[in-house]
């Protein structure tokens, strides 16, 4: 459903230090299956010199996460833990030749799961961010202080960039009216009442960075569809997107339109699978495109209750 650089397919396809480090002396692991991505990451590091030797990792999760994992390892042995603890996702990310916006949460996992493993070595408690503050999305652990960083940090003004860089609000979609709360009140804090111009710069250091490797531009503006041309059109780009995801054992079909929410139910192996909320952000995406507009894609499931 997305572009990806010949280097993501190039670690993705033959991943580089997969598997277990038996040596390892650090370990850092993030993440959980239950919400569909976890890495672990183990690192052998030389106590006198405290260059990193050899580095191995462990990957639940989609291509962009096992080649963000692959690449990560790459990157840093040889470094010593100092310099590799200034490397950020941004760098991860460009070291592939870029990510997809909906897929630099990969990369930041695996700068989180690097700062783990280094705080392991060192000896030192490490919390994950997931954890700390009041929990706002439930299906990915993501709480309201990792919100705000990641607005803070890359000036996001858009429910969707917070979904990009976060995973917060790409599952069952009930936290949106909290997200775009969080999302507000970081805004009015710092004074971005307008959509940024620019993400931080190049020059931030510490792996709490979640950058982007580029702003993504917006839709041309189309003209207005009548009802049936926009009913039309919704149906078009869900059947182009049908082989895709039949490729995968899967389907899509959609199952009503309420206005901006149009509700789809996905079959086959797609139900239940874990990934299943990219798989509808996807959709969303190509909706967006389709329409010129932004609409939100939901599972048959949150449908409202028909009155009698």
């Amino acid at each position: 459903m997305w572009n990806y650089t010949d280097k993501v397919k190039e670690h993705f396809f033959n991943p580089k230090n997969s598997g277990v480090l038996e040596t390892a002396n650090a370990v850092g692991e993030v993440g959980s299956i239950t919400c569909g991505d976890a890495l672990r990451l183990m690192l052998k590091v030389d106590p006198d010199s405290q260059i990193i030797q050899d580095a191995k990792f462990q990957t639940f999760g989609c291509g962009s996460a096992i080649a963000s994992s692959s690449a990560l390892t790459e990157m840093i042995i040889g470094k010593t833990v100092d310099e590799a603890l200034v490397l950020t996702n941004r760098d991860i990310a460009e070291y592939l030749g870029g990510l997809p916006p909906e897929k630099m949460h990969c990369s930041v996992m695996g700068a989180e799961a690097l700062r783990a493993a280094i705080a392991n070595y060192k000896g030192e408690e490490w919390v994950d961010d997931h954890e700390e503050g009041e929990l706002v999305c439930k299906c990915f652990g993501v709480d309201a202080a990792m919100i705000e960083r990641a607005v803070t940090v890359n000036g996001l003004t858009s429910l969707e960039e917070v979904t990009h860089y976060t995973k917060a609000g790409g599952s069952c979609q009930t936290c949106h009216e909290k997200i775009e709360e969080v999302l507000e009140a970081v805004m009015a804090k710092t004074g971005a009442l307008k959509p940024a111009t620019k993400h931080s710069p190049k020059g931030v250091v510490g792996l709490d960075a979640i950058q982007p490797l580029a702003a993504k531009a917006e839709p041309a503006a189309a003209p207005k569809l009548t009802n049936v041309q926009r009913m039309q059109a919704i149906l078009s780009a869900i059947e182009e997107m049908r082989p895709q995801i039949q490729r995968d054992g899967g389907d899509v079909e959609l199952v009503d339109i309420d206005g901006k929410d149009i509700y789809v139910r996905l079959t086959g192996a797609c139900s239940g699978c874990s990934q299943s909320a990219g798989t509808m952000m996807g959709v969303q995406m190509k909706l967006v495109e389709k329409l010129g507009e932004f609409v939100r894609v939901k599972p048959a499931s949150l449908m409202p209750a028909q009155a009698n």
